[in-house]
């Protein structure tokens, strides 16, 4: 399982909702039973904009447990591309999502997001979301 930036955040919150206490679970699911990756881009987004060098000292040190997915040469050109058709289509996304796409279809892995962009990505791309239950 390809884990989003939506998904780890939710769950390293100290305060939580029940939405996010369920999806904590969920991922703690996938990380006991060794189902859960993170790529080096995600992995900067959950530790960018951390307020106190204690606080990302922390965070990074528990994301060391994750070794990132490996990315090609082809990751980034396919994640160029399904910018590029997804944008043809009207759909707008950021490069990190285009990159995940890329990476999950290459590797034929769902990805884990709470991200609603991801279902309109779906419709287009070779890509399909962990939908835990269903």
């Amino acid at each position: 399982m390809l884990v989003d930036t939506s998904v780890w955040s939710l769950a390293l919150r100290r305060r939580s909702k029940a939405a996010a206490t369920d999806i904590a679970e969920k991922l703690k699911r996938l990380i006991i039973t060794y189902r859960a990756t993170i790529i080096g881009v995600i992995r900067q987004e959950l530790l960018s904009g951390i307020r106190t060098p204690e606080q990302y000292a922390e965070l990074r040190d528990r994301l060391r447990a994750f070794p990132d997915l490996q990315l090609r040469t082809e990751d980034y050109e396919v994640g160029a591309h399904f910018f590029n058709v997804c944008r043809s289509r009207g759909i707008q996304g950021s490069n990190t999502d285009f990159l995940l796409c890329a990476v999950a279809a290459a590797r034929d892995i769902p990805i884990f997001t709470t991200d609603r962009d991801f279902e309109r990505y779906e419709t287009i791309l070779p890509v399909r979301r962990y939908r835990p239950g269903a």
